[in-house]
């Protein structure tokens, strides 16, 4: 189990029957981003994933 998997867990207990959109998830993003300035990298790596989940790869 990786360190993280613990965080995931928890956001899944605690919020993982809520509706959201990507506009909030965007939200709570850049003010994580604004709130820890050091996880800038991360956060916009995460971000690009989830934006290019559907691409076909032939780009």
């Amino acid at each position: 189990m990786y360190f993280t998997d613990r965080g995931i867990e928890e956001l899944t207990s605690r919020r993982g029957d809520d509706d959201v959109t990507f506009a909030w998830l965007a939200e709570r993003l850049v003010e994580f981003v604004d709130l820890n300035p050091e996880f800038e990298v991360p956060v916009e790596r995460l971000a690009t994933w989830l934006a290019r989940l559907d691409d076909d790869g032939d780009e």
